[in-house]
């Protein structure tokens, strides 16, 4: 039998890539850290070795330069994933039997392919389009699936919503389902099942909770029909979602009950719940807020936003930390610096002079540049929330902000989402 060893600090990803081989009778033994992951290489020898570029507790580099130095350990080939590597980085990595350097969100149809031509056998592999993302805000999970349905995306979105919700302490889930970008047809139900059930059991959510947003008349039938699906909610518009769903009915004041409607309350931080963060990564190990940061060094964040005071408050969050912080005044100086730079994540104000956070937004799609998006801003009415959403934004967090605030939502996009 074939076996893989996988150095990976995300539990969702470390966990979906070991069930995806046990299922094709590949062994898979896990790391959380690089200190875990030169003793298991040692000790397991594995036929391939799958390790992530920005690990804590002994960083990626340093692990091969101590396998490169056994004789035993030095010809098992490597894959590396990352966040973003520059071509130097990447040619750091040659002399280390690294074979394919993949960056995030990975593609898993072109990393399973090259681990079925690196260990020399076959597995199913579901070669089909379809994106699948995932993000929270005020403890409503948001999954968007895009282009079609990819089985093995769906596996995978099951490991996300269980981290998003554990990083988050979501109790009382609420989640709202976006499908967009393809019609579906009757062969596509065994697969429209397989989405809900994933949902369902991840997030443990109540079906009176949920809600599908689509213009598919095939998938509003397909919902209306189904008993085991009866509570579940279809709408057509990302507001009648909110309005639906986001209401606190147990709110009392005056001795009454209040429905209060949290449509604009929806998209923004909300209070924080503390400063530090804890993460369950492997059984009863857990990791402080400063230990998942160093997950996050040499990635690249451009802050947009004319606020000094915002600016600021971005540099003390990130301080520290090997991350490559730009800072523009105005929307129009940072389009103009796309042309010789490129960002791992973008955090953008809407109201600034010359050019303002839409304009950026429409830049940004316009030139085909894909990067994540974080919206700091004050402004909280709901037309103005909903118009950036549809624009493509990851999320929306409204001001006064808490770097805690900021720096859980950058984890979230940054190194949960793959």
């Amino acid at each position: 039998m074939k076996s893989v060893l996988i150095v990976e600090e995300m539990p969702s990803f470390r966990e979906y890539l070991k069930t995806k081989l046990e299922d094709n009778n590949i062994e898979a033994a896990l790391a959380i850290n690089g200190l875990d992951g030169i003793s298991k290489l040692r000790n397991t020898m594995p036929d391939l070795l799958v390790v992530d570029y920005n690990l804590n507790r002994q960083g990626c580099m340093e692990l091969l330069k101590q396998k490169r130095a056994s004789a035993g350990l030095a010809p098992i080939p490597v894959i590396v994933t990352a966040q973003q590597l520059d071509q130097k980085k990447i040619l750091d990595l040659v002399p280390y039997n690294v074979k394919k350097v993949f960056t995030k969100p990975i593609k898993t149809d072109a990393l399973f392919t090259t681990m079925q031509e690196l260990l020399g056998v076959t597995f199913a592999i579901d070669t089909s389009p379809g994106i699948v993302e995932v993000h929270v805000n005020e403890d409503i999970i948001f999954v968007e699936i895009t282009e079609g349905f990819n089985r093995d995306k769906l596996d995978l979105l099951r490991y996300k919503i269980t981290e998003l919700m554990e990083l988050y302490q979501i109790r009382v889930p609420k989640v709202i389902i976006m499908i967009s970008g393809f019609s579906l047809k009757p062969s596509d139900v065994p697969n429209l099942v397989k989405l809900l059930n994933n949902i369902l059991r991840a997030s443990q959510a109540a079906q009176r909770n949920i809600r599908i947003l689509t213009k598919d008349d095939f998938l509003k039938n397909f919902i209306n029909e189904q008993k085991d699906y009866k509570d579940i909610e279809v709408v057509s518009k990302l507001q009648y979602a909110l309005d639906g769903l986001l209401k606190e009915l147990n709110k009392v004041e005056n001795g009454e009950k209040q429905a209060v409607l949290m449509g604009d309350k929806v998209l923004s931080a909300g209070e924080s719940k503390g400063e530090s963060i804890q993460l369950r990564f492997d059984g009863e190990v857990r990791f402080s807020l400063e230990d998942v940061k160093e997950s996050l060094h040499g990635l690249s964040i451009a802050a947009v936003d004319d606020d000094e005071t915002i600016r600021e408050l971005i540099k003390h969050t990130f301080s520290g930390f090997d991350i490559d912080l730009s800072f523009f005044p105005d929307g129009a100086e940072f389009t103009e610096s796309l042309d010789n730079s490129s960002y791992d994540l973008i955090l953008l104000d809407i109201v600034m002079p010359r050019a303002d956070g839409f304009a950026v937004l429409r830049e940004l799609s316009y030139r085909n540049i894909s990067v994540p998006v974080i919206i700091l801003s004050a402004v909280n009415q709901r037309e103005t929330v909903i118009r950036a959403f549809q624009m493509g934004i990851k999320s929306y967090l409204t001001k006064p902000l808490k770097p805690a605030d900021i720096f859980k939502k950058a984890l979230e996009i940054l190194k949960v989402n793959f």
